[in-house]
């Protein structure tokens, strides 16, 4: 595995680094480096899909997506995570939960990857949502026929729909 010749980190947050690393041939690229995430397509006993809406500050407006967030309890696998982000920003538990595949978000620019699951959720939720978060039942196939369409914005939430719409028959149906 090819390694830079050296590194510098440019920027230390709460949730990712930016280093420069100095590579043969290459020269100088920022790296941005992340703990990952986790992603989960909530399906309920009815069929319908569980989003969540909320303001997303780098753009400026609210993006309906599925329920997601960062590796970054300690010792927490990629599952678990999925499994805690459905209940705390849609309220709604799992009875059934299962890996339906994963990406790199930007592999120009960062390390970061996404696991995606998805879940058969109990009828109603048992808790609340987060506080800016707004909960949306949408029928599967209504979902599925917007992510075709281009109609999804958010690359998890589309690659989830249609890799659930290959899947057959669906798992939890």
């Amino acid at each position: 595995m090819p390694e830079p010749r050296s590194v510098t980190r440019a920027f230390d947050g709460a949730f990712f680094q930016v280093d420069i690393e100095d590579w043969e041939g290459i020269g100088d690229w920022e790296v941005v480096h992340h703990p990952g995430a986790a992603a989960v397509l909530p399906l309920t006993p009815d069929g319908d899909v569980l989003l969540v809406r909320q303001f997303r500050p780098p753009l400026r407006q609210v993006l309906a997506e599925i329920p997601a967030g960062l590796m970054d309890v300690e010792g927490e696998d990629a599952l678990t995570c999925a499994a805690r982000e459905l209940t705390e920003e849609t309220g709604y538990r799992h009875t059934a939960i299962e890996f339906l595949g994963g990406y790199f978000a930007g592999a120009g620019f960062t390390d970061e990857y996404v696991h995606v699951f998805w879940a058969r959720t109990e009828a109603e939720p048992t808790g609340r949502p987060e506080e800016g978060i707004e909960v949306e039942r949408v029928p599967f196939e209504r979902m599925v026929a917007a992510a075709r369409g281009g109609k999804v914005r958010d690359a998890k939430t589309a690659l989830a729909l249609l890799l659930a719409a290959t899947a057959a028959p669906l798992p939890f149906a």
